[in-house]
């Protein structure tokens, strides 16, 4: 098939996912657009790495990898990105399923050679079966899927979602890979935004670059029970607001903020109007959205707080590696 080779990068940390993780692996060899390989990249968990090295040693397209980097994400990524070998690095979650023409339409969106970046749509599938009545649609980044407020089709943006993206490999010559420091590291504190920090990076170290989203390159990302409850999702507002001060620490508050300030000022005013009116209308949850868009702006603000005075403290370091110069070695 003509197009950029892909390679497909999935990180893990833990049995507990052992069937999410081969669910995963299925739906990229179930691929329209076949992919060039599959790699995947063990947490520092020998158990977990040895066991599906077992459950792989027969399949030429399936690589399993130890996490060459310190603990977390962020390194996981960089060690497949090291070791792919394709024009082409795509990221899938542990816990999420692809879509038949999920590759199909990142690899058509690299026909134009500007672009360096694409990502797609991720759809929650509840651990419960359905949406929590009180679980706000712009807060659906909180269980790291797509979230109300986003442009729909194929359209230019600022960051892609890391759980479902591709990179061009010449974006990590321009830019270097995910820094560390910022992601999540297993079950500790949610922390994310290192695909943000790194596509911001990327469109300064590249003004040409163009980063897209195809919102027909589908994923669903499955949503356990703990995630769909309240405590959770003040922690990983938390969290957020920690995370974004470390990103514009690291590109500054006007790029670092400069998506959030539209959905801050335009769309979570929305969404609190229409609970209201929900609630008004007597509909399940309308109050509880809107008390939870309010109570999630406030929490990541007092993280952004919190974050950005340790930052100014030296308390948070994170630090951008080459991947490519590991590669080549």
């Amino acid at each position: 098939m003509s197009g950029p080779d892909v390679s497909v990068v999935i990180c893990a940390y833990t049995e507990d996912r052992w069937e999410d993780i081969l669910a995963a692996v299925s739906s990229v060899r179930a691929q329209s657009r076949p992919a060039l390989e599959t790699l995947l990249v063990v947490d520092h968990n020998e158990t977990l790495r040895e066991r599906l090295a077992k459950e792989y040693k027969e399949a030429d397209a399936v690589r399993v990898l130890a996490n060459a980097g310190p603990r977390g994400l962020s390194a996981g990524r960089n060690t497949g990105i090291a070791a792919a070998r394709g024009e082409i690095v795509a990221f899938l979650d542990d816990d999420a399923v692809a879509e038949r023409d999920w590759l199909r339409y990142f690899a058509e969106a690299y026909a134009d050679p500007r672009v360096l970046a694409v990502g797609g749509r991720v759809v929650p599938v509840w651990a419960s079966g359905r949406r929590p009545d009180w679980f706000p649609e712009e807060f659906d980044w909180v269980v790291g899927c797509t979230y109300r407020g986003l442009p729909r089709g194929r359209v230019r943006v600022r960051n892609v979602l890391g759980g479902n993206a591709s990179f061009r490999r010449s974006a990590f010559d321009a830019a270097g890979g995910f820094a560390t420091g910022i992601g999540r590291d297993g079950d500790k504190r949610p922390l994310g935004c290192e695909e943000t920090e790194l596509c911001i990076r990327l469109s300064r170290a590249r003004p040409d670059a163009v980063l897209l989203i195809d919102d027909r390159a589908v994923i669903h990302h499955r949503v356990p029970e703990a995630r769909e409850q309240f405590r959770y999702f003040r922690t990983r507002a938390y969290a957020e607001g920690l995370s974004k001060a470390l990103v514009t620490r690291s590109v500054g508050a006007e790029k670092g903020l400069e998506s959030e300030r539209r959905y801050a000022t335009r769309v979570l005013p929305a969404g609190v109007a229409r609970g209201l009116r929900d609630a008004l209308l007597a509909r399940p949850g309308g109050a509880g959205r809107a008390g939870a868009i309010v109570a999630g702006v406030l929490t990541a603000a007092g993280g952004y707080v919190v974050g950005s005075v340790r930052a100014r403290r030296g308390g948070t370091t994170f630090q951008v590696p080459e991947v490519e110069a590991a590669a080549r070695e």
